[in-house]
């Protein structure tokens, strides 16, 4: 779906995640949630974190990725991001956050048990300027990836991504390695809802909609996914659309 302002976008997109939420909290006990921690995520949580009649006592949260070597308190954190954004305006029943190493091997572990105590039904992710999710990037990215979260090197693309964010003030600040969740376990959730905004990701939406589904735009795979819903705003739309799906 596409959108004439990033707003539109956003507040669409939760409504849609605020009643997959409702309708599986009537059906079952608890829901299990991923976020994604981006710029592109904060209009969309923003509304989402303002929707009635959610029990979010009985949803657990976990987040897709985390840079390696950032201070425990570092602002660009990803957990520290979503407790912004997110996570300390809810009353979640359980929040898991990719912890501080010094142990990488041993946090992926540990986060990759906990994912795997039970389905994820809901994920809320978006698509790089690369094409990745989470922090798959083209050259590390595996489709079928047996492991559900491992650590990665991040390509200079996505460092930079992380600059012209606002997220780091140069490419040097930015972490050269990560944890991230894997495209398999990513892809495993019963509903995805993906949002992306902006006019950098327009050729990462039409390679993801168009192209040859692979590791070179890895977001792509979400083409493989029953239950996975796009919202783009006009900036990010990419030609082949039709003018005529713009929303107001």
């Amino acid at each position: 779906m596409t959108f004439e302002t990033r707003d539109a976008m956003g507040r669409a997109a939760a409504a849609d995640v605020a009643a997959a939420l409702r309708d599986r909290l009537a059906r079952q006990g608890n829901v299990r949630m991923i976020f994604a921690a981006a710029p592109s995520q904060a209009e969309m949580l923003d509304a989402l974190a303002r929707e009635r009649d959610i029990d979010w006592r009985r949803v657990t949260a976990f987040h897709m990725d985390e840079y390696l070597g950032l201070a425990a308190d570092a602002p660009q954190r990803f957990g520290a991001w979503l407790t912004r954004h997110l996570f300390s305006r809810i009353a979640f029943g359980a929040v898991h956050i990719i912890g501080q190493e010094p142990d990488p091997d041993r946090e992926t572990a540990r986060y990759a048990a906990l994912l795997n105590e039970a389905p994820i039904d809901i994920v809320c992710l978006g698509i790089g300027v690369n094409g990745h999710l989470a922090f798959n990037d083209p050259p590390v990215a595996d489709l079928h990836d047996p492991k559900p979260v491992k650590i990665v090197e991040l390509d200079a693309v996505c460092r930079q991504q992380q600059v012209d964010d606002g997220c780091f003030p140069s490419f040097s600040d930015v972490p050269t390695h990560a944890i991230t969740l894997t495209i398999p376990r990513l892809l495993d959730a019963g509903q995805l809802f993906c949002v992306v905004p902006g006019a950098s990701k327009r050729a990462a939406v039409e390679q993801s909609l168009y192209g040859p589904i692979g590791t070179a735009c890895p977001a792509s795979a979400l083409r493989t996914h029953p239950r996975c819903a796009l919202y783009l705003d006009r900036d990010s739309t990419p030609p082949q659309l039709s003018q005529a799906t713009v929303r107001a």
